[in-house]
């Protein structure tokens, strides 16, 4: 029955929780208590080996909520539980991205519509960056010089990259490479 529960609670948490680890912890603890897994204090202290623990806080925090209530086998059924409905969602997502690719091949409305999705992505990530643009993190103009030119190359049309930049547009060596340029200056 346990591991009914716990498979069952998780699954909901992983399907209907949204925003992040954070956000869900307030699902996960609600469930500790109703079901009476564990007291306050061991799920403050699971909560704060969650965050010092790499990886996802919630994913870490049903991990360990699953092996102090059932063992291997519970950490093992909370962890699979809450990550399965993400799971299901992105595989459903990626067969209906190939079918309508396949499909609609040579469309020009859909190439198009994926066309200005490319558009879209990069505004969310230029949002968070300049969300992250604080006095702290850029001390001195050549901060400012190593974002403009990452954030060039990275925005850089389809076009041009593939003609000029192949091998400087590669967002993983662009991360080394900023990263190497940071710790050369600022050590």
């Amino acid at each position: 029955m346990i591991y009914l529960q716990l498979f069952l609670s998780f699954f909901k948490i992983g399907l209907f929780g949204f925003g992040g680890g954070l956000a869900i912890l307030s699902l996960i603890q609600m469930d500790v208590e109703q079901y009476g897994w564990m007291s306050q204090q061991e799920f403050v202290d699971i909560v704060a080996v969650s965050q010092v623990t790499p990886g996802p806080i919630g994913i870490n925090c049903a991990t360990y909520v699953g092996y102090t209530t059932a063992g291997i086998w519970g950490s093992l059924l909370a962890t699979t539980a809450i990550i399965l409905p993400s799971l299901i969602i992105m595989l459903s997502i990626c067969k209906a991205y190939f079918w309508l690719s396949q499909r609609f091949h040579g469309n020009p409305y859909f190439e198009q519509t994926l066309r200005m999705l490319r558009f879209t992505v990069i505004g969310l990530i230029a949002s968070a960056a300049l969300m992250l643009i604080q006095p702290t993190n850029f001390i001195d103009p050549i901060s400012w010089i190593i974002f403009g030119v990452v954030a060039f190359f990275t925005v850089l049309p389809e076009v041009i990259k593939n003609k000029v930049t192949n091998v400087i547009s590669h967002p993983i060596l662009l991360i080394v490479l900023a990263g190497i340029a940071g710790y050369c200056i600022y050590r």
